[in-house]
């Protein structure tokens, strides 16, 4: 599961699971809505053969603070402020999903901050149609108005975004989960493109890459983050 800490940053009280050695070079892993850092648990030991890995819990979800604000903005903020707290100049970064479009907003303003970059399964940041979402009953580990809030910019994000992705410097892979995800292949396609210098592999496991099929995930990861 990794070890468990807390630090203040970013205005926020954020949750973070570590694995690996401290003084390995960094890895962090941005999970999807929904989930938190402990979504990484079968693929973090893998990558933390070499890496010291940090799985933080993105704001509204689990261990994080609830502040009731949300944005992919603020979670970009966020983030940063936990590299900053944690003295991490520069990391090698992946991203799932929501966690992925946090990650390239990230990679395109603060270019010096990464080294190099892994997107699972997210799409390009063109607007699409989708009803609201209901909401699951009982508890939830995270908050439903951060899902409310979340789900908007996915769904009609800023278009300026889609042009932040020629800023990315970051060698960059693009994992699609093929025709069984609910993201189109088109949308990874075109995330690709717009990054200068991606690749893309498909993985046909559906939107779920790192937990459907974990060994081809890091192998693939692995195979572009030791070139």
């Amino acid at each position: 599961m990794g070890e468990l800490h807390r630090v203040e940053a970013g205005g926020i009280g954020q949750a973070y699971r570590t694995w690996g050695a401290p003084a390995a070079p960094p890895l962090v892993l941005l999970h999807a809505l929904g989930e938190d850092g402990s979504d990484w648990r079968n693929v973090a030991p893998a990558f933390a053969r070499d890496w010291r890995v940090y799985a933080p819990d993105l704001r509204g979800h689990g261990r994080s603070d609830w502040p009731g604000e949300y944005s992919v903005e603020l979670m970009v903020a966020d983030v940063l402020g936990f590299l900053d707290v944690l003295a991490l100049d520069r990391v090698d970064l992946i991203g799932h999903s929501l966690g992925g479009m946090v990650a390239y907003l990230l990679a395109a303003g603060h270019p010096e901050r990464l080294g190099q970059l892994i997107l699972e399964d997210v799409g390009a940041p063109l607007a699409r149609n989708a009803g609201v979402p209901a909401r699951p009953e009982g508890q939830l580990p995270y908050d439903w108005e951060m899902v409310l809030a979340v789900r908007g910019q996915i769904d009609h994000p800023d278009p300026a975004w889609l042009g932040r992705l020629t800023q990315i410097t970051a060698q960059t892979l693009v994992l699609g989960g093929g025709p069984a995800s609910h993201i189109p292949h088109d949308r990874v396609a075109e995330l690709g493109r717009r990054i200068p210098r991606a690749c893309i592999q498909t993985i046909p496991a559906g939107h779920l890459i790192h937990q459907t099929e974990p060994a081809a995930f890091t192998e693939a990861a692995l195979r572009f983050l030791q070139r």
